[in-house]
């Protein structure tokens, strides 16, 4: 991955820590405005009048200074940048703006030009000009400039310079070691000119692509992808990537879709709309086609709230704790079709993926250390069949030592994940054993976490890696989290929250050792089923749950190594199904009324558990 991508994506948000610098003003003849200047010089033997300089966040502060030394062309000074190794503690890398307090105006010039050279041929992440600090309504970006140890001379067109009237962003910069090591960078005759009249001009939108996308009504997507090409007099066609200020935006159905001079498109209703942009008096290249669909079902409820200790946990994104920086949710890697939205679930935050074939998270800024970690969780939320064959998938990715891509030294792991354990329609609690990840050989620069699998549409809430603790409670200090199903699609054995069946015996005498007691939770009721060797429940009168879909359980165990389940109706017919003990808190199930073939499900008359420890159980109900 080019770091550049990283670092753009940074500094057009960034807030700036200033460092303020200001010389003589030169001599310029005025252009003609009886307002503002046209002042085009940025750096030409010192600042320009009114310049200032602004370090970006997370960089290093000091990394800009005056060089009267090594300069182009025997000038008196140049801007010298010197770039940090990997992992200084100054900061990231080195960025930062020039901008003027009170605009210029700019519309008689055509390219920003400047000299450059480096100690070492490197590759600039980022060059441009129009980040004023403020609305930085018309930035326009230079990527990857590639430099070496001779003077250069680089050229960044003006998309359209009838808008740049009153302009406050002169020049601007961003730059990441290479290959881990920093080295020093120059710049010098920093100006605006007016070459003549440059080649054709094309720009488009989406990256000159035409997209498609399916959004819902109600949904807001912004378009991205800006982009012109201008042909300079050396010949070369030069690409600079702008922002939206740039371009006039229109929707072809505006009773579908609106979309605002930002880009942001708002989806009104049924129906599709083409959007399409002019730049500079002409068409741009690429379109986005938005198809609107009906909403998408959603989680009712919020995931359940964490239960582990803030300092056992290194958080991605959950509202319980404190998360860690994460570069971006969405990489929007080659071929990904995933799109991603934040929104709130009764004030809780969530992440909502659709179109998820799968999706890229990274923490490459900043890798993770989770080698003193020992699980990984995640809570998931889709309205989509789960039924086998799907799958969800959840790989881990470490950079190794030398904490970038590549070098052979990297190290992942993905595990897949069906029925039972997904389950439509409700919150799936994933706490997966990093020792589960067994290609993940080293765990000290995580990096990336990719999510997958053949659920389309799926919401997520509560990323962290925590560290069990030490020492693992005997009992339940709480009740599970309160079922949401409807009433009407459920036949309850065992709950505070629907009507059981009357008569129902708990603790039927089948001659088994299994000591029976109910714990109390603020009104919650728990069975406790000590010393389990097995423990039979006679249902009041025979059910008939053969038009429903699972039975579900809520349970609890700090050491039992072996349970298993059975429903039986009458004969007796049963059949087991093994659950994973010991938990790590409250597991929840659902179990297909299928995997209990092939006992009669229009008789349900007993329930049998058998294992061994300490079991706890709430929630015992069919649902559909």
């Amino acid at each position: 991955m080019k770091k550049y991508i990283m670092v753009q994506r940074l500094l057009i948000s960034c807030l700036a820590i200033f460092s303020l610098f200001w010389s003589c003003k030169r001599d310029v003849d005025s252009l003609g405005s009886p307002k503002l200047s046209h002042d085009p010089e940025v750096f030409i033997d010192g600042f320009s009048s009114g310049l200032n300089y602004a370090a970006f966040s997370n960089s290093v502060v000091t990394a800009f200074t005056v060089d009267k030394t090594n300069t182009y062309n025997n000038s008196t000074a140049s801007m010298k940048i010197d770039v940090p190794d990997l992992n200084d503690p100054r900061g990231a890398y080195a960025g930062g703006t020039y901008f003027t307090s009170v605009g210029r105006d700019l519309s008689s010039y055509n390219v920003l030009s400047f000299w450059a050279k480096a100690s070492k041929a490197a590759e600039i992440d980022v060059v441009g000009f129009g980040n004023d600090l403020g609305l930085n309504k018309y930035i326009t970006i230079l990527n990857a400039v590639k430099v070496n140890t001779n003077w250069q001379k680089y050229y960044i067109p003006i998309p359209d310079a009838s808008l740049l009237k009153d302009e406050r962003g002169m020049f601007f910069y961003s730059e990441g070691p290479e290959n881990d090591r920093g080295y020093t960078l120059w710049f010098d005759e920093v100006k605006f000119e007016n070459l003549g009249t440059l080649g054709h001009l094309t720009s488009g939108i989406m990256e000159s692509k035409d997209v498609t996308v399916s959004a819902e009504i109600g949904e807001k997507i912004s378009l991205s992808g800006f982009q012109s090409i201008i042909n300079l007099p050396n010949g070369l066609n030069q690409v600079v990537s702008t922002s939206a200020g740039f371009y006039k935006f229109k929707s072809s159905d505006e009773n579908v879709a609106t979309v605002d001079d930002n880009g942001l498109i708002t989806v009104k209703n049924q129906g599709a709309a083409l959007i399409t942009a002019i730049s500079n008096g002409s068409t741009s290249k690429g379109s986005l086609l938005v198809k609107s669909i009906s909403a998408l079902p959603q989680p009712s409820a919020p995931a359940p709230i964490p239960d582990k200790q803030s300092s056992n946990v290194l958080s991605l994104f959950s509202n319980k704790y404190t998360n860690v920086p994460v570069d971006t949710w969405n990489t929007h890697w080659q071929f990904s079709t995933a799109e991603e939205s934040f929104i709130k679930i009764q004030n809780d935050d969530v992440i909502k993926y659709k179109n998820l074939n799968f999706v890229g998270i990274e923490l490459v800024s900043q890798t993770l250390n989770v080698s003193t970690m020992t699980h990984f969780h995640i809570d998931i939320w889709t309205p989509d069949n789960t039924d086998l064959p799907k799958s969800f998938k959840i790989l881990l990715v470490d950079f190794g030592p030398n904490n970038a891509y590549g070098g052979n030294d990297d190290s992942s792991h993905e595990l897949s994940f069906t029925k039972p354990k997904l389950a439509t329609g409700q919150w799936i609690s994933f706490d997966i054993p990093l020792s589960n990840f067994s290609g993940l050989t080293r765990k000290n620069n995580l990096a990336q976490l990719v999510l997958s699998g053949d659920l389309p549409n799926v919401y997520i809430d509560n990323v962290y890696f925590y560290k069990a603790d030490t020492q693992v409670p005997d009992a339940p200090t709480a009740a599970p989290s309160a079922p949401t199903y409807p009433a009407a699609d459920v036949i309850s054995i065992y709950s505070d929250s629907y009507t059981n069946v009357a008569n129902s015996n708990l603790n039927p005498n089948w001659g088994q050792s299994t000591r029976v007691s109910e714990l109390n939770f603020n009104n919650n009721r728990v069975l406790k089923f000590a010393g389990l060797n097995y423990q039979g429940i006679q249902i009041g009168s025979n059910q008939n749950v053969s038009n429903l879909g699972f039975l579900h359980l809520d349970f609890w165990s700090s050491n039992a190594s072996n349970l298993n389940v059975y429903i039986i109706s009458p004969g007796p017919v049963e059949k087991p199904v093994s659950l994973t003990v010991p938990t790590t808190g409250w597991s929840s199930i659902d179990i297909p009324l299928s995997s209990f073939a092939p006992v009669d499900l229009s008789k349900v008359m007993q329930f049998k558990f058998e294992g061994n420890g300490d079991i706890y159980i709430d929630n015992i109900y069919f649902r559909r």
